[in-house]
């Protein structure tokens, strides 16, 4: 089920069929997501099935509550039953940034006809495909979809559509220009008078799934875990005996010589800004909560044109990433987006 729920995640949580100007979206009595939307309006109220809650706007629709709680369950199934779990704040959280997010993709899908941006079958199996192998096959994949309340026909449809997605944004970003030649020089520049690379042993407590308890709960053992290493205790030794990480667990929590741009961005504010020999905070990411022990940096000793190569490529998918943030916001800024929130 595993490496189902991953790839129906990838489509996003409002991957759903949707056109702009579509009327009034109601919940069907007896479905599974009016049980859900019944369940959640015992959190926030406003959630409840007959009601008509809009929680985003544009000049041409709305996306309501009912919406975004049909999506959640199209896409997650019975996975969706852990947003009962939530309290109201990150109830409001999950259904915001849900909503915003489903305008983004009406409005993106919306653009992507218009450009006559389109996924062929083939393509679209081969997508499927590979999926099939990592579930160990079709009726593997199937039976796992099955058992979590999920279609094959959504899924497709939401494949076929976040891969018209992609297909429109990677067009818009491969627009995204030419790096300079000064901006090649002022990168080289400011990366040879400081660090390029760092060093570092790390623990981590997945939170990644987890309800709001038991992420509490992480947040005090590695609190626990911190100042056992603040205290003398080996470093590596507890990594080897708390950390979560299965690429460094067995090392120590060890990662050597990575650079700029390739952790996430919180982990990598910490390695690149911690004394060397000293321990970071707890730091909080999308994986979890860390905490790690400066073990070395060093800075660029390579000349200009050795490095020019990477430095265009990292340039090039910083300006491609912007790109496509300006050309969404577009879009959000010419429909009247709207945010009003849960």
């Amino acid at each position: 089920m595993k490496h189902v729920m991953i790839f129906i995640a990838a489509a996003t949580l409002v991957a759903t069929a949707c056109t702009p100007k579509a009327g009034k979206f109601t919940l069907k009595q007896g479905t599974p997501a009016y049980e859900l939307a019944q369940a959640l309006a015992k959190i926030a109220p406003a959630l409840a099935p007959d009601k008509d809650t809009v929680l985003a706007t544009t000049k041409t629709f709305n996306v309501t509550a009912a919406e975004v709680v049909q999506a959640a369950y199209d896409n997650l199934g019975r996975q969706s039953d852990q947003l009962k779990s939530v309290n109201v704040a990150k109830l409001k959280e999950i259904f915001d940034r849900a909503a915003s997010s489903l305008v983004e993709r009406k409005l993106l899908l919306a653009a992507a006809a218009k450009a006559k941006t389109v996924v062929t079958d083939e393509e679209l199996n081969k997508a499927l495909q590979s999926e099939y192998a990592k579930a160990g096959g079709e009726q593997g994949f199937l039976e796992a979809l099955k058992t979590g309340g999920v279609t094959i026909d959504h899924v497709k449809t939401s494949v076929r559509e976040t891969m018209v997605i992609n297909k429109l944004l990677q067009g818009i970003a491969e627009s995204g220009g030419k790096v300079s030649e000064e901006a090649l020089r002022k990168a080289y520049e400011q990366e040879t008078g400081g660090d390029k690379t760092a060093s570092v042993r790390h623990i981590l407590l997945m939170t990644q799934g987890k309800s709001e308890a038991e992420k509490a709960a992480a947040k005090t053992k590695i609190e626990g875990i911190l100042a056992e290493a603040k205290s003398g205790a080996d470093f590596a030794e507890l990594a080897k005996k708390y950390s979560e990480d299965p690429g460094s667990k067995d090392k120590g929590g060890l990662y050597e010589n990575f650079s700029r741009g390739t952790m996430v961005k919180p982990f990598e504010d910490a390695a690149f800004s911690v004394p060397v020999g000293q321990i970071s905070g707890v730091i909080e990411t999308a994986y979890g909560y860390h905490i790690l022990k400066v073990i070395d940096r060093q800075k660029e000793t390579r000349t200009f044109e050795a490095v020019r190569p990477e430095l265009e490529a990292r340039l090039k998918q910083g300006q491609q990433g912007e790109a496509v943030q300006n050309y969404v916001q577009g879009l959000k800024d010419k429909a009247q987006f709207k945010l009003i929130g849960l």
